[in-house]
């Protein structure tokens, strides 16, 4: 599979927190992209968390972006 670039990536952060209009089957084919893409595990949640809402779509992919897995 093709990794997607930054500014493919921003879209798509778009596109999943801006559901208006997709089926849950397409948010979900979108969210399993994103989470093909990003190397933090539970970057799917800062799609979705209040927490987040504040963030624009840029800030959001940092976020799953700057995940570092470390090995105990």
């Amino acid at each position: 599979m093709k990794q997607l670039n930054r500014y493919a990536l921003i879209e798509l952060v778009a596109k999943i927190r801006n559901t208006a209009g997709q089926t849950e089957e397409e948010n979900d084919a979108l969210l399993n992209l994103f989470m093909k893409n990003v190397p933090d595990p539970n970057a799917a949640i800062y799609n979705y968390d209040i927490a987040c809402d504040d963030l624009w779509d840029e800030e959001v992919l940092d976020k799953a972006l700057a995940y570092i897995p470390f090995i105990l």
